[in-house]
């Protein structure tokens, strides 16, 4: 999917809503970043948009029917939106203020910061979510210094997803020096300028 894609399929639930506000989560928020950098191809295989709509969340369920899965917009275009809640994914304090905005045609699109997506990714902890997160590290758009950071204030479900997805970032974290020793590289500079300088102590 592109940003073309998801923002015809936004005007739609806009038109059937009467919300132009929408909060994109899951893998497809790295569409946000479309204008920024060149996206790698396995961070975008996802048909399915996760989002809701910002002022009242539970109005985005309405267009299910319309635009959720196996509904005429999904058969037509191949893509569909799945509503969710905004208390569904795991993630970072603070992480509304990184909200990257997008604004088509009287839309706007709400984009979680890739690296708080990450981390809500390694909450869940499925393999197609930690390959989206290993190519965000490769491309440099997922910065292992951030969400690290980040780990510590990320609200999780329980201590069992909390310690589940520690583990995995530091497995990330081993699996990059071995990439970063291997290629004899620095880390990746961040093709989006959005990064903060990293602090032990910063989000």
């Amino acid at each position: 999917m592109n940003q073309d894609a998801l923002f015809q399929l936004l005007g739609e639930a806009k038109a059937l809503s009467g919300h132009q506000d929408f909060v994109v989560i899951g893998s497809l928020s790295i569409l946000g970043l479309e204008e920024s950098f060149q996206i790698p191809d396995s961070m975008t295989m996802s048909n399915d948009v996760d989002c809701y709509t910002q002022a009242d969340p539970g109005r985005i369920f309405d267009v299910v029917a319309a635009l959720g899965e196996n509904s005429p917009y999904h058969q037509k275009s191949g893509f569909f939106l799945d509503a969710v809640s905004p208390e569904l994914p795991s993630l970072p304090d603070g992480w509304q203020d990184r909200l990257i905005k997008v604004e088509r045609d009287g839309v706007r699109a709400w984009f979680l910061d890739p690296n708080d997506a990450a981390l809500s990714k390694y909450a869940r902890g499925e393999p197609r979510d930690r390959r989206w997160i290993q190519a965000g590290i490769l491309a440099g758009v997922v910065s292992m210094p951030i969400v690290n950071a980040r780990l510590r204030s990320t609200n999780f479900f329980d201590t069992e997803e909390a310690q589940k997805a520690r583990a995995l970032v530091a497995e990330d974290r081993a699996w990059f020096e071995t990439v970063k020793n291997a290629r004899g590289e620095g880390l990746p500079a961040d093709p989006t300028g959005l990064a903060p300088p990293f602090s032990p102590g910063g989000s």
